[in-house]
């Protein structure tokens, strides 16, 4: 049975017993939002080395990081590299989106090189395949093909899928008749809009969703059902395409659930300040409180090289709204493939704006830490503000940099350090 189906029944298993530790809540709490549909909990049972991750109301939020390769950058250290670095600096899961070079190598290699949760987009998998090993268009993918790629990333112990099944006919035309700057930035959107324009056919993983919900089934992988929509500029933001392809995802999610199928949504994207809240709350409330998984999102669309700040800002406004996991953007975004710095620096942003946001909706322990730093800040204990730091190493490194007197305090005050003299105040 899959952890849905054993939710429902009342059984707590040793996977919702991990959680809960994980967690800092009872096992009932998992348990029953499993059952709810409002958490998942992430794992393939084919991914041996692999640990529960779980995601979505009242829980901590968490931080997805993409990496992977591409047909310009094949390099599989490089790749293997941003795996560590995204794990060591916080990531709870990678999700790899290779299009280039050995797919299959990275794809294994990654799963093999760290424990975190593992994320893809099988289509890519089938595109790639149908063009190397078939002597095929991407438009002239079969729908066995589209399986046979979900199949494999099931077996190499993937733990959530994106899968665009919201993209439909129905919404294309939406799309067309509204108009758009950008029409659609995803990849996996665009490959199955020019699949069905092509083939004047409907979606394979909407037409044959139940095809999909028996794979899945049997590895308890989760479906991460794709915002194929999403708004590419804030001028597209919150437009009828994406609102439709919303809808669908509720109504796809209803059929997962009842086939004992655990089911996420994935959301924008790029979006104004003001519009953040308003799609947090559409989508709890048309995908009945299914656990939202978004990208960033940005706030602004003419900051590259910054857009891990753009999406940190986003990221805290829409988890503090009920977003339960961020991807991450990295400075690279817009611009070029990210590189290790990258993805250390795109992982700390996300990760302080999930922590800001966890404070805000006052997550079990979240402020605990930061009550921990004022007080190893009151007393210039260096030592301990290093170990409560998102990034040590950088905090660490910052200190060593400036010379230091005998005084104890940080150069920006030096002798007048306001903990000093007020420490000096308080014992007269």
């Amino acid at each position: 049975m899959t952890q849905l189906e054993y939710a429902r029944r009342g059984v707590i298993t040793e996977k919702m017993k991990y959680a809960a530790i994980s967690e800092g809540v009872p096992p009932e709490f998992i348990r029953d939002g499993i059952a709810a549909g409002t958490i998942v909990l992430c794992h393939n049972i084919k991914h041996t080395n692999g640990t529960p991750l779980a995601v979505g109301a009242g829980l901590r939020t968490k931080v997805n990081a993409n990496i992977g390769s591409s047909s310009d950058d094949t390099d599989i250290a490089k790749e293997l590299e941003k795996a560590r670095i995204a794990v060591k600096y916080g990531a709870d899961a990678i999700m790899d989106l290779s299009t280039g070079g050995p797919v299959d190598e990275i794809r294994k290699a990654i799963i093999a090189e760290t424990g975190a949760c593992i994320g893809s987009v099988p289509l890519y998998q089938a595109a790639l395949d149908a063009v190397r090993n078939k002597n095929k268009a991407i438009v002239d993918m079969t729908v066995d093909d589209i399986f046979a790629g979900i199949i494999k990333h099931a077996e190499d112990g993937v733990d959530f899928i994106t899968v665009h099944c919201g993209v439909t006919r129905g919404t294309v035309e939406r799309m067309k008749n509204e108009g758009r700057i950008m029409d659609v930035v995803s990849r996996g959107g665009a490959f199955t809009i020019e699949w069905m324009s092509y083939n004047n056919k409907e979606n394979p993983l909407f037409e044959h969703f139940d095809q999909l919900l028996d794979i899945t089934k049997q590895y308890d992988m989760t479906l991460s059902l794709g915002d194929g929509f999403r708004p590419g500029c804030l001028a597209d933001a919150t437009d009828r395409a994406q609102i439709h392809e919303l809808i669908l995802l509720g109504e796809l999610t209803q059929r997962a659930q009842a086939a004992g199928v655990q089911v996420m949504i994935e959301g924008p994207g790029h979006v104004p300040l003001n519009q953040i809240q308003t799609n947090i709350q559409l989508q709890k409330r048309l995908c009945h409180g299914a656990p939202f998984y978004v990208l960033g999102p940005l706030v602004t669309d003419i900051a590259p090289g910054y857009d891990h700040i753009t999406c940190a800002i986003g990221g805290a406004i829409a988890a503090a709204a009920g977003a339960d996991f961020l991807c991450y953007v990295t400075p690279s975004e817009h611009l070029c493939l990210p590189n290790v710095q990258d993805v250390r620096d795109g992982v700390i942003a996300t990760r302080i704006a999930a922590h800001a946001a966890d404070i805000a909706k006052g997550v079990t322990g979240a402020m605990e830490k930061d009550i921990a730093m004022a007080k190893c800040r009151k007393k210039l204990d260096w030592e301990g503000q290093f170990a409560l730091a998102m990034d040590p190493d950088k905090a660490r490194e910052y200190r060593a940099n400036s010379p230091v007197a005998d005084h104890g305090a940080c150069t920006m005050c030096g002798e007048f350090c306001a903990y000093k003299l007020m420490d000096d105040a308080m014992k007269r």
